[in-house]
This record gives C-alpha cells, sequence and structure tokens, in this order.
C-alpha cells in the first residue's frame, strides 16, 4: 500500500479554499460585516427590554398561540435563566439561533419544493444532504474562518449548512406524499402548477414541513453550542469556558439553560405542526 500514491485530497480543498477567500473576500467581508450589525441590533432590541417585560410578553404570545401549559412552562424556564444570571448569553443564542434558523428554512424549503417537483434535482440534492448530514459538525467550523473570521457570522455559517438538511427533507417528503388522486381532481379542474402547490400540496404538507422546522431548530442549537469553539459566545460561549477552566457548575448550568431554550422552541413548533394537521 505503501506504493500507491496518496489522492491528494487535502491539498485540494485547501487550494479550493485559498482561491475562494482570495477572489471572494471582499464578497464575504461583506456578507459579514452585514449579518454581523443585523445580529447586533437584534441582541440589543431583546435586551432593550427590561428581562422580566420580555419573558411576560413571551409567556402572553405563547399562552394565546400555544396554549397554557407551555406558556407557563417557557415563562418558569426563563426566570429560572435569569436567576442563574445567563440572560443576556440565552439571549445571543436566541438571536443566533433564529437567524440561522431563519436562513435555513428560507433556502431550504424553496429547495425541498424543488427536490418534490423536479424528479432529475431530486438525484442530485439527496447524496449532498446525505453529505451534509453525515459529515461531522466540527468540520463545517474549519471553512468558516477564512471565509468569514471569528465570531458570531462563521457560527451561523456552520450551523445553516448543518441545520438545512431537515427542513429540506421533511418539505420534499410532504409534498411526495400528497395523495395522488388529489392531485389528478386538481390536473382535472385545470389548476395550474402553481395553484396546485400553494393550494394543495403545500397546506397539506405543512405539519410535515413544521416538523423539518423543528428538527432545524434542534440541530441549530445543537451547532450553537459547537460553533462556540470559533467565537460564537451565548450560552456555548458559556459551557466552552467551563470546560477550558473545570468550572463544572457554571458548565452544568449553562448546559441547563441550553436544554430550557430546546425544550421551549421544540414545545412551540410542535404545537403549531398539530394546529396545522
Amino acid at each position: 500500500m505503501d506504493s500507491i500514491p496518496k489522492f491528494p485530497l487535502g491539498d485540494i480543498i485547501e487550494k479550493f479554499i485559498d482561491f475562494t477567500t482570495e477572489h471572494f473576500s471582499d464578497f464575504t467581508r461583506a456578507v459579514s460585516d452585514i449579518t454581523e450589525t443585523a445580529l447586533d441590533n437584534l441582541i440589543d432590541g431583546m435586551l432593550f427590554f427590561h428581562p422580566i417585560l420580555f419573558i411576560a410578553v413571551v409567556g402572553g404570545l405563547l399562552f394565546k398561540f400555544s396554549g397554557r401549559k407551555i406558556a407557563i412552562g417557557s415563562v418558569a424556564g426563563l426566570l429560572f435563566i435569569l436567576n442563574l444570571g445567563l440572560w443576556n448569553a440565552t439571549v445571543s443564542t436566541l438571536a443566533l439561533v433564529l437567524s440561522a434558523t431563519l436562513v435555513s428554512i428560507a433556502v431550504g424549503i424553496p429547495l425541498g419544493i424543488m427536490a418534490a417537483l423536479y424528479r432529475p434535482f431530486n438525484r442530485v440534492l439527496m447524496p449532498l444532504l446525505d453529505f451534509m448530514q453525515t459529515m461531522p459538525a466540527f468540520v463545517y467550523l474549519i471553512p468558516a474562518i477564512p471565509f468569514f473570521g471569528l465570531g458570531p457570522v462563521s457560527a451561523i455559517f456552520t450551523t445553516v449548512i448543518f441545520a438545512m438538511p431537515p427542513s429540506i427533507r421533511l418539505t420534499c417528503l410532504g409534498i411526495s406524499q400528497v395523495p395522488s388522486e388529489l392531485i389528478e381532481a386538481a390536473d382535472a379542474f385545470g389548476s395550474t402548477k402553481k395553484q396546485k402547490l400553494f393550494k394543495l400540496q403545500l397546506p397539506l404538507a405543512m405539519p410535515t414541513i413544521m416538523a423539518g422546522v423543528n428538527q432545524t431548530i434542534m440541530l441549530a442549537l445543537s451547532m450553537v453550542v459547537i460553533a462556540a469553539m470559533i467565537g460564537a459566545g451565548g450560552l456555548g460561549g458559556e459551557v466552552w469556558r467551563a470546560i477550558q477552566r473545570l468550572w463544572m457548575g457554571r458548565g452544568f448550568e449553562a448546559g441547563i439553560a441550553v436544554v430550557i431554550i430546546a425544550m421551549i422552541l421544540d414545545r412551540v413548533t410542535q404545537r403549531t405542526a398539530v394546529k396545522k394537521k
């Protein structure tokens, strides 16, 4: 085996990254500046309100749209996080997760629709999604640094790549599972492709699409903690700092805060999916 020359995969990847960073650095720098400004404004806006007022508003909205039990549990969880002294870190994590999730959904759902409607596109896209989902999460941190540098923008980039596949897959699955009889009935009444998509396929696929959104949020939360290694901050930064300094108690507190946020977002999206049925 020693006589067989090694395939220079690593060299090819490094040259490709060097080429793209050299020729597209102005574009990536502009994207980084815009994204960082938007993220900072979002965090400042969330921190502008007193934590108690913010939690009360969240509780009221959840009571109206998600029910009494979810609202009470969410308010109790957020008050506990506030009591632990992790409110600012939690707001930073929420802003990062929401930003990454919105981008993932905005890109993933249209790609899922295209994959469901166009078979050749589906055959090309699905192996790429397999690759994205099986690649170790830490690997996504490597190309983010030369493109966007250390900080939350790189964290958003890596989180979007890692968390996007479920929204694509489940959007494609939901549309593909629409009964063929209903498609034939729509065709018989002279519906256009646009009418079939927006008035039949997407409404029927919405519970499955929302399940994809739920999975995207969960993956975004898990990746945000990992992305603390490249300066994402937030609760992930608290966990990473605790690991480096062996602050076991502080690490568990930050970890429990992440679990609380995950449970709140999970219950809210699950309840939304149930309402869509």
